[in-house]
């Protein structure tokens, strides 16, 4: 079900060449997006009807979601999931206040300052897939960090359902989605999805004005909408399909590992599930408890898919060093620790969307009540990118706050720096006001 890659006794000049990888190409992607984001731009909502029309099925009359049916969604609500959203809201708020940077000032010589201050961005647009399992709960990880940064306007999109809600007809995101919009104080928000979404939120469309940022996960083509429209929004990152890898050791129970790789091997047949082991004995156990789980489990062709994609794989390693090589090279999205001494190792850790450590940690637990954030960089991004968190929603801005004195201490070097790059307008506008 799973293929193994052995790389004990080997020293691969750059792991990245030998980890499990789909082949994913996003470039190829944008040509197939571009047509839709010009569509949208050109003709604006009458294109989004069409384009839900033939990608989702079914089309809205309205691309915004009524407040009513926000209402009636939470009303109707099932109230252990509403509690579990509770609970999943309070803790990552509390992680997201925690974190929050505020402004700072420096001191560099009487009269002058610089105030390193955080803003909000104004405007965002974020997205919640809703195509084979509308997630309800990336509604939370998006909105939550947004109003904890205090952001002023936030508008949320999620793919209309064939599935008619009251009697509001067909055409509606999923009534969870709506429910924790509500829940979450959050009124404006489309039945679009896709690409289209996207492209709504960067040109404007309908009652949708233009953002400034898009933040959320979704497919490939949201991906590569992303991508495409990126300069004229901002974006968290280009997530894609999920992943998890595991680094595990002879002592990790091979039950765990397994329903661990299962677990997101459950949200697509493109999502990776990698277990990177020193313990023939492990790998041999997690293959035999894998047998068992995936025909246990009620998605078992989706999970065969993933599992059996060259996107996941069992890889041997000599030992845990050249298992952390693996893994940093690899920069999982999710990464799970199950070691000796798994907090030590974690440390050693440099690229990863986020690290699970121990057995008691795993990934479903930061899926939704860790207080962590899950939408996260994936596709090798982590080494250079970082999970969506409250910075995502801020930027900073210098405020730079001089006397004349002040500013006659450095003058002569603001003039000598300006000739030697040959822009004197630079010198002479510090000249100017003490030639007077």
């Amino acid at each position: 079900m799973i293929r193994r890659i052995d790389l004990r006794g080997s020293t691969p000049a750059d792991y990245r060449d030998v980890v499990p990888r789909a082949e994913v190409d996003v470039e190829a992607a944008v040509e197939i997006v571009r047509p839709i984001c010009d569509a949208v731009r050109t003709r604006g909502e009458a294109a989004i009807r069409e384009l839900s029309q033939q990608y989702d099925g079914v089309a809205a009359e309205r691309l915004r979601v009524p407040r009513a049916a926000l209402d009636q969604a939470l009303a109707e609500l099932d109230p252990a999931v509403r509690a579990g959203l509770e609970e999943s809201i309070a803790r990552l708020r509390r992680t997201c206040e925690a974190e929050l940077e505020h402004d700072v000032t420096t001191s560099l010589g009487p009269g002058a300052t610089v105030t390193h201050r955080m803003v909000p961005v104004r405007r965002v647009g974020l997205y919640a897939p809703g195509g084979i399992a509308p997630l309800v709960s990336s509604v939370v990880m998006n909105v939550v960090p947004a109003q904890v940064a205090g952001v002023a306007s936030i508008a949320l999109a999620s793919p209309p359902q064939r599935a008619p809600f009251g009697s509001f007809g067909v055409g509606l995101p999923a009534p969870t989605i709506l429910a924790a919009c509500a829940l979450l104080g959050v009124d404006e928000v489309y039945a679009v999805g896709g690409a289209q979404a996207i492209a709504m939120f960067a040109y404007g469309a309908g009652e949708c004005r233009r953002v400034d940022l898009v933040t959320g996960p979704g497919n490939i083509y949201t991906v590569a909408a992303k991508r495409l429209l990126k300069g004229r929004i901002g974006i968290d990152a280009e997530a894609g399909p999920t992943e998890i890898a595991i680094l595990a050791d002879d002592g990790a129970d091979a039950a765990y590992v397994a329903a661990d790789l299962v677990s997101q091997a459950e949200h697509d047949p493109q999502a990776a599930s990698v277990l990177v082991t020193d313990s023939l004995r492990l790998a041999d156990d997690v293959e035999a408890e894998l047998d068992k789980q995936v025909f246990a489990t009620r998605h078992t062709e989706r999970i065969r898919a993933a599992l059996g994609g060259q996107q996941s794989g069992i890889v041997l390693v000599d030992d845990l060093d050249q298992g952390l090589d693996v893994i940093n090279a690899y920069a999982a999205e999710h990464l799970e620790i199950h070691t000796a001494d798994a907090a030590s190792v974690a440390g050693r850790v440099f690229n990863a969307g986020a690290v699970f450590v121990g057995p008691f940690a795993p990934v479903s637990l930061g899926d939704y009540c860790a207080g962590s954030n899950h939408v996260l960089p994936t596709a090798g991004c982590a080494c250079h990118s970082s999970g969506l968190s409250v910075r995502a929603f801020r930027k900073a801005v210098h405020v730079v706050d001089y006397t004349r004195e002040a500013l006659a201490e450095v003058a002569d070097h603001v003039v000598t720096l300006a000739g030697a790059e040959d822009l004197p307008g630079h010198g002479e506008a510090i000249t100017v006001r003490f030639d007077r």
